[in-house]
């Protein structure tokens, strides 16, 4: 049910206008931070997808990046593992 919701609530996020009309930032990364967390939440389930999710938000809209970095979610899965490790 949760995991239901923050679905729905991403889906509402990415369809009036994302980071650029709530925050005024674009996003840094391919896949989108949105698109991201919903695949992470959908590949890992709730709790994980949303740790992943708030480890790819803290790298996101850095204001000395010049190009935009290709980041599929099963690369930071790895990272964060081998991380705590």
């Amino acid at each position: 049910m949760l995991k239901t919701l923050a679905l729905k609530a991403i889906g509402f996020y990415r369809r009036t206008g994302g980071g650029i009309r709530w925050f005024g930032i674009d996003c840094n990364f391919e896949p989108s931070c949105s698109a991201y967390s919903e695949q992470a939440i959908r590949q890992f389930g709730l709790r994980k997808g949303l740790a992943l999710t708030f480890h790819r938000l803290r790298r996101c809209n850095r204001s000395d990046a010049i190009c935009k970095c290709i980041e599929p979610v099963t690369w930071d899965i790895e990272h964060v593992e081998t991380r705590r490790s």
